[in-house]
């Protein structure tokens, strides 16, 4: 049987990449009865009754599956953050990053308008992209009067599928541009459906660009912790992650906890202060959810 990648979904039909040619499919019964529901970014087995259309009889294993937007098997996310207007800011990166990390995404961190933040704000965040190339994060800066630091982020692109996120005004569709020149006629409508209002529904589409897949929809519009239990909070700091193993009670959560190896790295300067002080203020914001019946 021929196997695919869903790339778009609308009213019912799932479109499938095989190779250089898009099959519409429908999907069985089967999947309604189970609940499943076949999503973009799947990997699928599928039966066509001519070159055009067929119907889905399997969906592969996914590795990930986002619910807003809709989307499984994401390698990575771009976040895409302005050095000014809006202004950057670690807290909501921090943010972004734990929500990737919780989905086992790839991050990579691009700070746009770097030609913008004036000489001291420049080096402030200059600095604060160190700090995350420390913990490990690929850290790019560019400028929006020539597009300098783009190219290196293209050889992201190839063969993965990338979500994009960000605040509206932050250069997502410069961004996009560089990354594949043919985008011209979509970005306008890319980037309008990035910084749309999270109410909006809409379908999700993977595009082809730059070697890969990118999908035309915002990322992550509910930054909200629900799936994240408290315990699990500290895997999503990688430098506090890597810390922890030498705490000395084991589920150390970091805060009151007596031989905390986390609060001492923070102490001597080995995990930076206020990286450890948005981990206390998500941990109390999951703390302090409502729970779900």
């Amino acid at each position: 049987m021929p196997e695919g990648k869903i790339i778009k979904a609308l009213s019912g039909f799932y479109y499938v990449l095989d190779g250089d040619q898009v099959i519409q499919c429908r999907g069985r019964g089967i999947f309604r009865k189970n609940k499943v529901t076949p999503l973009v970014g799947d990997d699928v087995v599928y039966q066509a009754d001519n070159d055009k259309e067929g119907y889905l009889l399997e969906i592969k294993k996914r590795v990930n599956e986002l619910v807003r937007p809709p989307i499984s098997n994401v390698d990575q996310a771009v976040l895409v953050f302005s050095a000014k207007e809006p202004n950057f800011s670690t807290s909501l990166l921090d943010r972004f990053l734990v929500l990737v990390e919780a989905n086992d995404i790839k991050p990579i961190i691009c700070i746009t308008k770097m030609d913008l933040a004036g000489e001291d704000r420049e080096g402030e965040i200059r600095r604060y992209a160190e700090d995350y190339r420390q913990i490990g994060y690929h850290v790019y800066l560019t400028s929006t009067k020539n597009g300098s630091g783009t190219e290196e982020i293209i050889p992201h692109f190839q063969d993965s599928i990338t979500v994009f996120a960000g605040q509206s005004g932050v250069g997502k569709s410069s961004l996009l541009n560089a990354i594949s020149p043919g985008l011209e006629l979509k970005t306008a409508r890319i980037s309008a459906h990035l910084g749309r209002g999270k109410h909006t529904t809409r379908h999700v589409e993977l595009i082809h660009a730059g070697g890969g897949l990118i999908a035309d929809t915002p990322g992550f519009s509910s930054l909200e912790f629900t799936g994240i239990e408290a315990e699990d909070l500290g895997y999503t700091f990688l430098e506090i992650a890597e810390k922890s193993a030498a705490c000395k009670f084991r589920g150390c959560l970091h805060v009151k906890e007596p031989d905390c190896a986390v609060k001492k790295a923070v102490e001597n300067g080995e995990i930076a202060s206020y990286r450890y002080d948005h981990y206390v203020e998500f941990l109390s914001e999951i703390k302090d959810r409502k729970p779900r019946y």
